[in-house]
């Protein structure tokens, strides 16, 4: 699998899959390989924001349907798709818990679990003509890749489900008018936009990007009561760090905030 890692100014990273590996990303050694690569970033704390983007006309197909067909003859179907969400969704869950920003750069197609990496992400981009597909009940499947976790917080339940049980596949602008892209741009001024956002929302203090992202997702499958107690302890362990104290003293001085700096 080709992934390519450029560091960009202003503390962002851009990955891009190559033209095969957007084809036919999912391969227990292809997702072993993006696992691992997202891991350093998201360790590497030189990284403020993250952007995943495709080649040409694909963004991430999700898994080589061949591979699917070879592994029913030989009976080990059951194992490898095992395999694959093992290394899928843990992935998936850091990168909704990190403080690194995630944007979604969508060249081009998206299905499968592609698309739920693609929702997964904190901030969509997306050209106005890819198309946005979850393909499983093609092939028989259950929806997998968080694809029935995130698709009904951006869009509704009523709207996801009809996503799936019609099969639909949306363009870019169908995507963006439902909610489930933040944004549509041309294909030339796609990653533009995407390193944009990037610098934008990763310029904020570490503790701020992590809680407010795990503060969000915790609110709509908690009570209230709850919710509050996460606040709390969140924004106490945030007034701890150095961040907080830059904050006050910038906002006394009448400037901007310097975060990440000791």
């Amino acid at each position: 699998m080709t992934l390519t890692v450029k560091h960009l100014p202003n503390s962002v990273a851009l990955v891009t899959l190559s033209a095969e590996a957007s084809r036919n990303a999912f391969s227990i050694a292809s997702m072993k390989s993006m696992s691992s690569i997202f891991d350093d970033l998201l360790n590497d704390t030189s990284i403020r924001s993250i952007i995943m983007t495709g080649t040409g006309s694909f963004f991430c197909s999700g898994a080589n349907i061949d591979e699917f067909a070879s592994a029913i003859d030989d009976g080990t179907i059951g194992d490898m798709i095992g395999d694959l969400t093992s290394i899928l969704h843990p992935m998936q869950l850091k990168l909704r818990s990190s403080d690194k920003i995630f944007v979604a750069a969508i060249n081009g197609a998206a299905a499968g679990g592609g698309l739920g990496l693609a929702l997964c992400a904190d901030y969509r981009i997306c050209v106005p003509d890819a198309k946005l597909a979850a393909a499983f009940f093609s092939l028989g499947l259950s929806p997998d890749g968080g694809t029935t976790w995130l698709l009904p917080r951006l869009v509704g339940t009523q709207r996801a489900k009809r996503f799936f049980f019609n099969n639909e596949t949306w363009s870019g602008n169908e995507a963006f008018e439902y909610g489930a892209v933040d944004e549509l741009a041309e294909e030339e001024e796609l990653l533009e936009k995407a390193i944009s956002i990037a610098e934008r929302w990763g310029q904020w203090a570490e503790s701020s990007r992590r809680s407010t992202k795990q503060l969000i997702d915790a609110s709509t499958s908690t009570f209230m009561e709850t919710q509050l107690e996460f606040e709390k302890l969140l924004i106490t362990n945030s007034s701890l760090k150095p961040d907080f104290a830059e904050g006050v003293t910038a906002f006394l001085e009448k400037r901007d905030p310097k975060f990440g700096e000791e």
